[in-house]
């Protein structure tokens, strides 16, 4: 007998029960890692228990695939430059439904579960808020079962891993491969070539047809390597695919022999240099060229992937919208457009118009930024030296596009110069988000503020112009991974009260409204909390020594280091409280823990400065025996998704104080709502929905409005006015400036005060009494716990909106109009038959 007609064998692979599982560890730590359970270290328990996971998965992705080839079923390609995932190993466990059983087996054997989670190293793929959602909106579309692709860059090293040394942020390499990942396969046979720099060249073909063909300085090579994306519950696993680059000629053997080793070798390594880190520095102008490379790469692949998918599905081109939907997750990937045109024009003889009938309604386009900064721009000549034949194709769709403004808006030279995919002022800049807008069908915001601010002033023009393209689609996140997962206690009380299935409809929640005046129901609730405080005390106590008190107020903000986001708001208040006890020992005051996180661009100095004042603030207060037991001030280094699913189930107070108009929505506030925090914001972003949702008693609100905000701005804001003005908040920044949190030193904050007092360009002083009178009602408001508890319980209740499920079905219905398609997992037979039909 085979082992392929062996029962036993059989279920080793695909079994779910607690016998098959361990069968397919001990068979995978002896197979795969060449161990023995006494040779074995904790790294190849983890290797050996992820690949029996994926072995289960690849049942669902093979069926899953067949499905989709069949069916020739319109599908979604979400192309993001981030998909920051997090750990793989506990979300295809719970997925699977195999979380528990699998924790069962390994403690049958003996083994650590949770330290083995642990072990993975989480996927350098992505930084912030704009990877994990497209990250959740994978999770989403695989639990829906919506026929989809994810693609971007499969980085060798993430942005970095951050230290914190002598109180201020180091970057060092995040080598997230070093021990190899278990869930990804590379698909060598499937590479694509991309061309890059050169010239072009103009002729008229034998139709007399004017023809330009692109003359490339360089190939490339990018490969494939496919993780897949399980849904919960279900038969579905959808594909994440990643492109690495790589030289056509890793090794030039002649060159070697010559004696020229680095010469052998030049060109495998700038070949690889594009896929090398996430986000290179782009201060200087290589790093800016690497960065458009970087784009153009993976939209070029992903592009050329989805016409071979075309050609075995025996699709015509003409229905290449028909067959995809893109999604451009921001503008990293806007360049698709221009590459698009250029594969139906230049490669496959298209008429321009037809082209761009096609294209444009191929492409939709999500913004995720309101500050003009950060709306991306590439200077003409760089891009004509990386991309000349993407170029010329850019200032045609302009000049096409410009006429028809002028016929649009006659004689309005400011609009046309404010619409050109081309700034015109000083040195000229390719407009990216211009091009994205130009080229979608589809443009949308991610809350419902950002997407009217949109409207009003980022894209007040296109909006004039188009208005029917602009929708809302405000975001959400997952509430498997960060529910579910993150916060099993509370997941598990919810199955109680609900029963299962409100995983999948998340609106299910609101079942829990009725239960919040039950006096037993929130002393069950407390205890959660409880309990997920003392397991973040302890996990904290472990990897840093610190001891904080699970009774105090847990006061978090986790999120990037940025001056709009206003760590330093939060900073000043901690100085404040901590004057006011120096002034005061007797001051009647919650005991608080104060927990940031976060990482800093390595360029950004102000972003790096506020960590270094919170650290510094941290070792002043931490180490003062006068506030002892009331005030704790904690930097997590290295925040990513793992510690996440630690912090929200343990937060009391969610932080989301950024400058109103400025954050387009956030999703860690919703993160933390789900788990039961109550949040102090201002109306900015989500928190305008999250607040409407849970109901202004049960959400913190303070601050100016955008409204305000702008009108400030536009009377001449004087922030001199507020420091002179607030003899408290004078207090906190002269304590600051002259050096009272290290050791004196006057010089080391003088940017960062005088910056606030002379420009504060994201309104800290205008907004800090409000604060501070907001953060005094939150004093109250937690010393009443049962008050507080019925608060929380309805922000969980109220949740359900901000679920990344609600956010994908929205996508679907009037944006992608995609249906979802079930998968039937294939049997053995099903895969012989179809061997037999597509043997050579």
């Amino acid at each position: 007998m085979t082992k392929a007609q062996n029962p036993a064998h059989e279920a080793s692979r695909t079994g779910l029960s607690k016998k098959a599982l361990t069968r397919a560890f001990l068979d995978n730590l002896f197979y795969y890692q060449g161990k023995s359970p006494a040779l074995a270290t904790r790294n190849d328990y983890y290797m050996a228990l992820a690949y029996t996971v994926r072995d289960r998965l690849l049942h669902r992705w093979i069926s899953t695939a067949e499905t989709y080839t069949a069916d020739r079923s319109r599908t979604v390609a979400y192309f993001s430059a981030e998909f920051l995932l997090g750990p793989h190993l506990g979300n295809n466990l719970l997925n699977l439904g195999i979380y528990d059983t699998a924790r069962e087996a390994l403690r049958d054997l003996g083994l650590p579960f949770e330290e083995i989670l642990g072990q993975e190293e989480e996927p350098g793929l992505g930084n912030g808020g704009l990877g994990r959602l497209a990250a959740c909106f994978l999770d989403s579309m695989a639990t829906l079962e919506i026929p989809s692709l994810g693609y971007g860059i499969r980085y060798e090293f993430g942005i970095f891993a951050q230290d914190i040394v002598h109180g201020e942020q180091v970057e060092l390499t995040d080598k997230w491969l070093r021990y190899g990942n278990p869930w990804e396969l590379a698909r060598p046979e499937w590479a694509v070539e991309v061309h890059l720099g050169g010239h072009t060249h103009h002729y008229h073909d034998q139709h007399g047809r004017h023809r330009a063909q692109w003359i490339p300085a360089l190939t490339v090579m990018g490969t494939p390597y496919d993780t897949p994306i399980l849904g919960y519950r279900n038969n579905t696993a959808n594909t994440l695919r990643l492109w690495r680059a790589e030289a056509p000629e890793a090794f030039d053997l002649s060159t070697f022999n010559r004696g020229d080793y680095w010469g052998a070798v030049n060109k495998k390594v700038i070949s690889e240099n594009i896929t090398k880190v996430l986000y290179p520095n782009d201060e200087q102008i290589q790093g800016k060229e690497l960065r458009l490379q970087q784009q153009y790469f993976f939209v070029a692949c992903s592009l050329k992937d989805m016409m071979r998918i075309m050609r075995n599905q025996a699709i015509p081109l003409e229905q290449f919208h028909d067959k995809f939907a893109v999604q451009l997750n921001d503008t990293h990937p806007a360049v698709a457009i221009a590459e698009l045109m250029r594969i139906l024009v230049d490669e496959n003889d298209m008429e321009w118009e037809r082209a761009w009938t096609i294209t444009r309604q191929t492409f939709a386009y999500t913004n995720h930024t309101l500050l003009p900064e950060a709306l991306e721009q590439w200077p003409v000549h760089l891009f004509g030296k990386v991309l000349p034949r993407h170029l010329e194709i850019i200032l045609e769709i302009n000049a096409r596009f410009l006429d028809e403004v002028r016929i649009r808006f006659l004689g309005d030279h400011e609009r046309l110069a404010r619409l050109s995919l081309i700034n015109e002022h000083g040195e000229r800049y390719v407009r990216m988000a211009n091009l994205a807008c130009v080229g979608s069908h589809a443009i949308n915001g991610v809350a419902a503020l950002h997407t009217e601010l949109l409207k009003r002033d980022v894209l007040a023009d296109f909006h004039a112009l188009w208005p029917e393209r602009f929708s809302n689609k405000t975001n959400g996140v997952t509430p498997r991974r960060f529910l579910a997962l993150a916060n099993p206690r509370l997941a598990s009380l919810i199955d109680r009260t609900l029963g299962e299935g409100w995983l999948t409809d998340l609106d299910r929640l609101h079942g829990i409204e009725p239960h919040v005046d039950d006096a037993t129901f929130r002393a069950e609730w407390r205890y959660i909390k409880r309990a997920n405080k003392e397991d973040f005390a302890a996990h904290l106590r472990r990897r840093t020594g610190i001891v904080i008190d699970p009774d105090s107020l847990y006061d978090i903000q986790v999120k990037r280091i940025h001056e709009y986001k206003r760590q330093h708001l939060n900073a000043l208040h901690i100085v404040a409280l901590y004057h006011r006890l120096k002034s005061d020992p007797d001051l009647d005051l919650t005991p608080r823990t104060f927990i940031f996180g976060g990482k800093a661009a390595p360029g950004y100095r102000m972003a790096k400065l506020m960590i270094r004042l919170i650290t510094a603030i941290a070792e002043t207060v931490n180490r003062d025996p006068m506030v002892r037991g009331r005030l704790k001030v904690i930097f997590l280094p290295n925040f990513n998704v793992g510690t996440g699913q630690r912090v929200y189930p343990a937060a009391d107070l969610s932080e989301q104080i950024s400058t109103a108009g400025k954050e387009a929505s956030g999703t860690g506030n919703m993160k933390f709502m789900m788990n039961g925090a109550l949040t102090i914001g201002t109306l900015d972003g989500a928190n305008v929905e999250i607040r409407e949702a849970a109901g202004a008693d049960n959400f913190f609100l303070f601050g100016l409005t955008a409204d305000e905000v702008h009108a400030l701005q536009r009377q001449g804001y004087r922030p001199a006015d507020h420091y002179h003005g607030n003899a408290e908040l004078k207090a906190v920044l002269d304590l600051i400036k002259e050096g009272c949190f290290v050791r004196g030193d006057r010089h080391l904050f003088q940017p960062l005060v005088d910056h606030l007092i002379n420009h504060d360009p994201y309104m800290l002083l205008a907004d800090y009494q409000d604060y501070v009178d907001c953060q005094d009602r939150v004093d109250q408001a937690y010393r009443d716990q049962e008050s507080w508890s019925r608060m929380a319980l309805l922000n969980i209740a109220r949740s359900g909106r901000f679920s990344s499920d609600r956010t994908i079905g929205d996508y679907c219905r009037e944006i992608w109009r995609v249906e979802p398609r079930p998968v039937t997992l294939s049997t053995r037979d099903d895969m012989r038959l179809d061997l037999g039909r597509h043997a050579p």
